[in-house]
């Protein structure tokens, strides 16, 4: 499936646009930006979320943070409001020099803007927190303006309670390195072989180590035993199948290195709350969209 794609609002001069509406019908599909955009949502409980490979559902504030290119949309689905307000920021996927962006106090925002490739979802608390800044970020201009931009950027940075949506696979998102030559050598080599049936003795030769130090190590650098990730690598794969192939489940679940089929199922619906049918009916629900 080719997502639409939807032209930012920017021009080379602007560091960043805003826009603010009420709305009550939507019409726009699951599409992307070639910039980063910043959404907060207010009086809108039960819309749909689709962001990547990820399917949920809002509360009554909804904050998300979401890449250039990552296919996303909001759609009416339980939503009964007639005047939710819809914030959307955009800036320039260069607006940062990297450099920049290493310094100390920026690292933070660095790290946030990298989870972007999978978007970000804060919490209803830090949405609701964050609400009054946000609005009066439409209202600024001039240099004032970009102080406000920089301040909500910084303290969404150092929130603790946000979700990472997608599966990196779903959009070909390289995870950010571990800071571990080791770890980054194993995650690569599980993106690439994906496919293959991988046991923890080829893992753990690759970093010369016992299988049980491995599994010590591995765990302690990730926050993930090696077949949690394999798994997410391998069910954003099948995510991205299933939305973009005509191949039945068994095959995707075979292409994807799942060897059981009643076993993918259950994989699949316990991470994505749906079966892999159900998952592509609903993201293909016909409905109307919002934003």
């Amino acid at each position: 499936m080719k997502h639409s794609i939807e032209i930012c609002p920017l021009s080379e001069s602007n560091c960043f646009t805003v826009s603010s509406q009420i709305k009550s019908e939507f019409i726009l599909p699951i599409h992307h930006h070639d910039c980063f955009e910043l959404t907060f949502i207010k009086n809108a409980k039960g819309l749909k979320r689709i962001v990547g490979d990820h399917i949920g559902e809002t509360e009554n504030y909804e904050l998300v943070l979401l890449s250039p290119i990552l296919p996303h949309t909001w759609q009416i689905h339980k939503c009964k409001s007639y005047e939710a307000t819809e914030v959307t920021i955009h800036f320039h996927k260069d607006l940062f020099d990297d450099k920049f962006l290493t310094r100390s106090r920026l690292l933070p925002i660095k790290t946030m803007l990298e989870n972007a490739s999978r978007g970000v979802l804060f919490s209803s608390n830090t949405s609701s927190l964050m609400s009054y800044k946000i609005m009066r970020l439409y209202n600024s201009d001039g240099f004032s303006a970009v102080i406000d931009f920089l301040t909500i950027l910084h303290e969404l940075s150092t929130a603790t309670n946000y979700e990472i949506l997608s599966s990196s696979s779903f959009n070909n998102t390289d995870y950010c390195s571990y800071k571990s030559e080791r770890v980054d050598q194993v995650i690569d080599y599980l993106n690439k072989n994906y496919s293959n049936n991988i046991t923890l003795s080829d893992v753990a030769s690759l970093t010369n180590m016992a299988e049980s130090a491995f599994c010590r190590f591995f765990k302690k650098q990730t926050g993930s035993t090696y077949i949690d990730i394999l798994t997410e690598i391998r069910l954003g794969h099948a995510s991205k199948m299933l939305v973009n192939t005509s191949l039945s489940v068994s095959e995707i679940a075979y292409a994807c290195g799942f060897n059981n089929i009643s076993n993918f199922n259950r994989i699949f619906k316990k991470r994505k709350g749906y079966t892999p049918k159900e998952f592509k009916k609903v993201y293909f629900s016909e409905t109307q969209y919002f934003i």
